[in-house]
């Protein structure tokens, strides 16, 4: 097999085993050469002008390289992509590599590169290695503009907020740079998380409940006190006049027999103070969102009013968030 020259070769090593024609033309290859490549198997020409100087399927991180390389230097991973390079855990897989470019720019999609023109890149992009990667704001707004689900977009604003990855105010920013365009989901996912939800199952369940003619007001990630001030668990959700409270528990959060414990402690200490705890999967929410519903309807009729005996109640200072921006 022929080996590269020595400035190609610390080229490709960077890039993966990457390259553009244009660098490999440089490097003294000629087009003939490539075609062979490609045609005995040795190469792939994963997009045009773009080469994979490997056999077999491309990691994540290739396709990523492969599609900036395509895109040009100027162009900016963002959308699934930018988010799967963040670390995010709960976005949906998706081949496609979705990249912004500058207005002018004559670059257009192929493959599974994905090339949306945009009037202003993101001033806060971060450099990786080979490419610049959009803030995390500015990459779920983008993925969330390209989703038709809510569950998803839910599951990702929430999850950008809860790990730390962005907040309120940057999606905010965002959310407004892109103005009506494809933002109706994130901008109820926004609203949703603004007004308390951690999760997107949490706020499945809330739109279970909320159109119960039987379930008064619902308080929503409560701070709880007991009768000598000291702080209980908060749940998901609390009925104050039943002393109900609701959880939402998801697997992502019981991998280990630790978090499984956590659980079981929480549970045990509302019940202590008299509290009733109902648990929730997010499964029940998406199959059976009508019998969730009559189970909590009836654990409220059995104990309405038991809440006012009981010494548990809701820290004043607990309030009502401001509503969001429209």
């Amino acid at each position: 097999m022929r080996e590269h020259p020595p400035e190609l070769a610390a080229v490709v090593e960077r890039q993966q085993h990457i390259a553009t024609r244009a660098q490999l033309l440089e490097a003294g290859y000629d087009d003939m050469y490539l075609y062979r490549q490609a045609r005995r198997g040795l190469w792939q020409r994963v997009l045009p002008a773009t080469y994979a100087l490997v056999t077999g399927v491309l990691t994540d991180e290739q396709r990523r390289i492969s599609a900036a390389l395509y895109a040009g230097p100027q162009a900016q991973l963002t959308g699934l992509a930018a988010l799967t390079w963040y670390g995010f855990r709960q976005i949906p897989r998706s081949t496609d590599v979705h990249l912004v470019v500058p207005h002018h720019a004559r670059r257009r999609s192929a493959g599974f590169a994905l090339v949306r023109r945009a009037l202003s890149l993101d001033a806060r992009a971060r450099s990786a290695a080979i490419y610049p990667v959009c803030s995390p704001a500015r990459a779920v707004v983008d993925a969330a503009r390209d989703l038709r689900q809510p569950r998803p977009v839910r599951a990702i604003v929430a999850e950008s907020v809860q790990r730390g990855f962005t907040d309120l105010a940057a999606l905010d920013e965002e959310i407004r740079r892109a103005r009506r365009s494809r933002t109706a989901l994130i901008r109820m996912a926004y609203a949703e998380v603004v007004a308390g939800t951690r999760s997107a199952p949490e706020a499945e369940l809330r739109e279970c409940l909320a159109g119960s003619p039987v379930l008064p007001e619902i308080r929503w990630n409560p701070r709880l006190r007991s009768a000598d001030g000291v702080a209980l668990p908060t749940p998901d959700g609390y009925l104050t006049d039943s002393a109900v409270a609701l959880e939402v528990d998801s697997q992502e959060y019981h991998f280990s027999p630790s978090d499984w414990a956590r659980t079981l402690d929480r549970h045990n200490e509302l019940s202590r103070h008299g509290v009733m705890v109902l648990h929730v999967t997010p499964a029940q929410l998406r199959h059976h969102p009508d019998r969730i519903r009559r189970t909590v309807e009836d654990a409220y009729e059995s104990r309405r009013g038991l809440g006012a005996t009981l010494l548990v109640r809701v820290d004043p200072s607990d309030s009502p968030p401001p509503a969001p921006h429209p």
